[in-house]
This record gives C-alpha cells, sequence and structure tokens, in this order.
C-alpha cells in the first residue's frame, strides 16, 4: 500500500524541479515526487478536508493480478479488459492501455500488463497515484488551486488518464423544455436544450434524449463510453450525424469552465463569449477544466441506415475491392451532401483475408430527400454486388455478405441496435489522421483511392461535408480545414503487451510514413485532433490552422500560468516532450 507522503501526482513527471512550489510566475518545471517542492503530506491533508470526497489513489487496472491472482478482482480485470465502459470506471485505466506505461530514459517500459505470464514486474508506469474525485464545481476548484499552488502538472480525465481531477463522477443530465443562454436577449429560447456534467458518457446521454423525444448530436463508439462534455467536444467532436446537422462544436449553446486561478465561469456566445470560441475546437484541457455543456436537441426522426461487408482471401485488395472502394471515394462529396455520414474501413485478418466494411447512416424525416439518398446509397450497393460477381476481375474472389440499406423508426433504434455493444477497446493502439479537402477527392479520386488501399488498414470516415460545411470557418476554434473537408482518414498500429521499444518504434515510423503519404495530398489542410499522430511535424498547423495564433493569446488570458498543458495542444510547443519543463 503507497504511504500518502509517498504519493506521487504523476509518474511520468521524472525531470527535476527547480522553482519554487508557490512560485508560478518564474518555474521553469512543474514540481514531482521527490523534488524539494513536493507537497507533503500535511498539505494533501489540507486539500483532503476541501473536497467532499476522499483523494484518490489510482492504481493500474491490473494490479489484482498481480497482487492476488486468484482474486475477484483479477477476475474482473480479464474479464473486461477489453471493455470500453469498465475502463471508463477504473481511475488508474485508459481506452488504450500503452498510454498507462511509461519508458524509461533507457528504453525499458513500466507497465502492469494483464498477460502476467509475461514476467514483466507490475509498474505504475504513466498512471498517476493521487487524485480528486469531484463531484462539485467547488471540489475542481480546490483542485485546480491545490495544482496551481505547488506547481504541479495536472490533467483531467472522465473517462480515460492523469494530478488526476477525475470527473467521472458528475453525471447529472438536466433537460430543459425551454433554455436561453445566461445573458442572452429572453426571445433567445431553444427547445429541450440538455445540460450534461462532465462525466456523463454518450451511452448516458442518448438514453435521456431518447427518454425525452429527443436526438443529440453525439459521438459514436462501442458502447458508447466516450465522454459527452469532454474532449470529444473541446477537439471538433466529429459524429455520424455530422453530415446533416454539424459537429459537436456547432451544436453547443453554453460551456461551462473552472480556470487555473479557480474561476468559474458560464460561457456562451453572450458572455465570455472569446473563452467559448475557444473552447468550441482548442483541444483538450487547454483552457481549464469544463464542468458541463448544454447542447441543442432535435425532434427524434426515422433513419435509412446502410451496411456493406465484402470479403476477400487476400491482405491486400484485390480489383473488385479496389474498384468498389475508388466508387465510394468518388461519391463521397454526393453522399455528405444528402446527408449520408458514416464509416468505412479495411481490416487485413490473421488468416490471410481482408475485409472491407461499411456503416452509413442517414435522416429519413423528408421523404423526398430520403428517397434519394435511399437510391444513391442503394445503386453504390448494387455496384459492390455485381464487382464482386464478375469473375474475370483479376485478384481472385470477392464475397458479399452484406449490401443492403433498411429503415429504422428512429436514431436510437439504430444506434442501440448497431453500437450498444461493439468492437472492443483496450488494446496497445496510436492512431494517425488528415482531413482530405472536397477538391482534393473531387478532382483526383482515383489516385486518393489507390494510395489509401496500399496503407493497411485504412479508415475512411465521411463525417464532414455536408452541414459541416455550411458553418463559416470563423465561428468557432475549430480548426478551419474540417469546413473544406469531405472525409476524415484514420489509420493506425497495434502491438502486443510486451513488445519492445524497438518494435514499438518501428510500428511508429510505419504510422508517421502512412500518415505523411496522405498528407502529400493536401498539406495545407489539418488533422482532427482527437483522431491524431503524435507526431506530427507541425502540431499548430495540423490541428488548429490560421486559429493557432487567437487560440493561444485567449490562452495567455485564462490560463497564464500554463497549468493546462496537453500534448501537441495550444501553448505545448513552449515545453519539453513530457511537458515537465519550460524549453
Amino acid at each position: 500500500m503507497l504511504k500518502f507522503s509517498h504519493i506521487i501526482v504523476l509518474a511520468l513527471s521524472q525531470s527535476v524541479c527547480t522553482a519554487a512550489a508557490t512560485d508560478t510566475a518564474g518555474f521553469k518545471c512543474r514540481c514531482s515526487y521527490g523534488d524539494s517542492c513536493w507537497p507533503n503530506g500535511n498539505q494533501f491533508a489540507q486539500l483532503a478536508a476541501q473536497v467532499s470526497q476522499p483523494l484518490l489513489l489510482p492504481t493500474p487496472p491490473a494490479q489484482p493480478c498481480y497482487t492476488s491472482a486468484n482474486s475477484s478482482k483479477c477476475a474482473e480485470a480479464v474479464a473486461n479488459w477489453n471493455d470500453g465502459n469498465w475502463r471508463a470506471n477504473q481511475t488508474g485505466a485508459m481506452q488504450s492501455p500503452n498510454f498507462e506505461t511509461f519508458t524509461l530514459p533507457n528504453g525499458t517500459i513500466e507497465a502492469c500488463y494483464i498477460n502476467t505470464m509475461l514476467g514483466v514486474p507490475c509498474g505504475q508506469g504513466s498512471v498517476p497515484v493521487i487524485g480528486v474525485d469531484v463531484r462539485s464545481i467547488g471540489d475542481i476548484q480546490a483542485a485546480v488551486k491545490f495544482a496551481a499552488k505547488h506547481n504541479l502538472r495536472l490533467a483531467v480525465k472522465n473517462t480515460g488518464g492523469s494530478f488526476l481531477v477525475w470527473t467521472h463522477n458528475m453525471k447529472n443530465i438536466t433537460v430543459h423544455p425551454s433554455f436561453t443562454p445566461a445573458g442572452a436577449p429572453t426571445n433567445e429560447s431553444y427547445e429541450f436544450a440538455m445540460t450534461l456534467e462532465a462525466g456523463v458518457q454518450w451511452h448516458e446521454a442518448y438514453t435521456a434524449a431518447n427518454a425525452s423525444g429527443r436526438v443529440l448530436v453525439g459521438g459514436i463508439s462501442p458502447g458508447g463510453s466516450v465522454g459527452a462534455a469532454g474532449g470529444w467536444l473541446l477537439g471538433g467532436g466529429h459524429s455520424i450525424l455530422s453530415p446533416s446537422f454539424g459537429l459537436g462544436v456547432d451544436n453547443v449553446l453554453e460551456i461551462s469552465v473552472v480556470t487555473s486561478n479557480g474561476s468559474y465561469y458560464v460561457t456562451n456566445a453572450h458572455q465570455h463569449s472569446d473563452l467559448f470560441w475557444a473552447l468550441r475546437g482548442g483541444g483538450g484541457g487547454t483552457f481549464g477544466v469544463v464542468t458541463s455543456v448544454t447542447y441543442r436537441t432535435r425532434p427524434a426522426f426515422p433513419v435509412i441506415a446502410a451496411f456493406l461487408l465484402a470479403s476477400a482471401n487476400t491482405t491486400v485488395p484485390n480489383a473488385a475491392l479496389s474498384q468498389a472502394f475508388t466508387e465510394l471515394v468518388r461519391i463521397t462529396p454526393q453522399l455528405t451532401d444528402q446527408g449520408w455520414g458514416g464509416y468505412s474501413l479495411f481490416t487485413p485478418s490473421s488468416n490471410g483475408s481482408l475485409s472491407f466494411s461499411h456503416i452509413y447512416v442517414v435522416p429519413a424525416s423528408s421523404p423526398g430527400p430520403a428517397a434519394q439518398a435511399n437510391a444513391t446509397m442503394s445503386a453504390y450497393l448494387a455496384y459492390v454486388q455485381e464487382l464482386a460477381a464478375k469473375s474475370t476481375l483479376p485478384g481472385g474472389p470477392t464475397e458479399v455478405q452484406l449490401a443492403f440499406t433498411t429503415p429504422f423508426a428512429s436514431w436510437y433504434d439504430w444506434y442501440n441496435t448497431v453500437f450498444a455493444t461493439g468492437a472492443p477497446v483496450g488494446f496497445n493502439a496510436e492512431v494517425g489522421s488528415w482531413l482530405l479537402p472536397r477538391d482534393v477527392v473531387e478532382n483526383d479520386h482515383e489516385r486518393v483511392a489507390q494510395t489509401l488501399l496500399s496503407i493497411p488498414g485504412i479508415n475512411w470516415y465521411p463525417v464532414a461535408g455536408g452541414a459541416v460545411s455550411n458553418v463559416s470557418a470563423s465561428a468557432t476554434g475549430l480548426n478551419p480545414a474540417w469546413r473544406k473537408a469531405a472525409v476524415h482518414v484514420a489509420g493506425g498500429i497495434t502491438w502486443p503487451e510486451g513488445a519492445t521499444l524497438n518494435e514499438i518504434n518501428a510500428l511508429r515510423d510505419e504510422l508517421k510514413n502512412n500518415t505523411a503519404r496522405v498528407r502529400a495530398f493536401a498539406p495545407e489542410s489539418g488533422a482532427y485532433f482527437n483522431e491524431a499522430s503524435l507526431y506530427e511535424p507541425d502540431p499548430a498547423h495540423s490541428f488548429f490552422g490560421s486559429h493557432y495564433t487567437k487560440l493561444r493569446a485567449i490562452k495567455s488570458v485564462y490560463d497564464p500560468i500554463d497549468l493546462f498543458i496537453v500534448a501537441e495542444g495550444v501553448g505545448s510547443d513552449e515545453w519539453d516532450k513530457t511537458l515537465t519543463c519550460r524549453k
């Protein structure tokens, strides 16, 4: 058991601090465990007396299997290792466990693997070992002030990450039959807006919205474990409904936040509008700790869903799959103009086969447009079936297991059928992405398709275009590249537990090269902050574009001590790679 006086706020921070604990104006490095400035037991006890819950002592989620392999806690960890919602309930867990690990200067990886047979000792890795289980604005203010006073590195976590401000248990959901933003004229009113506290996850938000006969534009993940009022929104928030109703940042009415001096702001278009602008796309926990978000909603509506699953006995696309994807690229701007949003994935398997899967959805509340959208998608699916039936195409046979459109009575019915459960998380992964502009897709679709087909496991996400393109680039702090994009292209790497740093770095080099090949189509474009490479050569441009200078200026106003620094976020370029010391 860790003693209170030996608690480490952030195991990731290993550098030596030379600043005085209370001198936040002139510090160079954040204070770390073992430094003379580190808070003592009495100081932590004072913090504990100011918050509503006992201080958290997070541990790696696999630790029970090292302390008592036959315990129910170990069995629980093994059984739920790939469950996103279980991981969200663990203070020491991330959705991808590689972010729980820490690489030492000698190349050794400190981790706590679920596979105890690897013979690797269970280490704390990058899992913080103290934090605050915040349940109120007052709790957050106390935690933030403590971190600022003692010059600690602070990170905010709702469903997965680091002196931990854990917002996961802030679960209040308020449905407003009529909502007027603070400071707005009384005639500015929105029907059935929903206020979600910082710990609400999308599956909880969708259920509450459905109970009121409403729909939220939100994130999609297996089991709905992603937080609905945190990083998803702050990075932009793409949704399968975005081509019809815009991104998450386009559907926000109000955001409440605690800043680095402990101030509480209710931001919207009428008050603290600069901060409201920055929070909508400025990335991560860069400006403060978001306490709640109020979204506009829409009346429930029926949808048309499209499903495709085709496969071939090859690990590279054969002629039929290549032509099928090329045609999809060609018609993507038309699909998003009609409101279709979705996900297309190429997935190589270990048995030497390749699958091409496709899940799309479009609102069907307008009979004419819905019929036209259905006709476009049905024609495409018929084209894929025709390709698969042509035995003369080179590259071997292609089998189409699914290819159809079907109606659902409501968007929630579709979501509950398709995404209430799904692909697991809990595996080591890193990603890279790029936004391809509409003109590139329209004018060079064949070269785009063939290039992407040569990248294993590429994902084609038409979650841009349509309504996303109809919003002014200056309306929010979001990267302007989103407003010109037709599609979000993402890829990634995975590796097994126990892989060496050299093996992981070789995969990272592959990811860098693949991302660079996609970026080359439109270097002036950008990437989605929430699904992006940790190795972008110019993060400020890639993630924020022409908005970076304004975002940095706003951060200087609301976070003058740079308490909130996130990887590749606004201001991070002024810090070292560990985000511990200023350059």
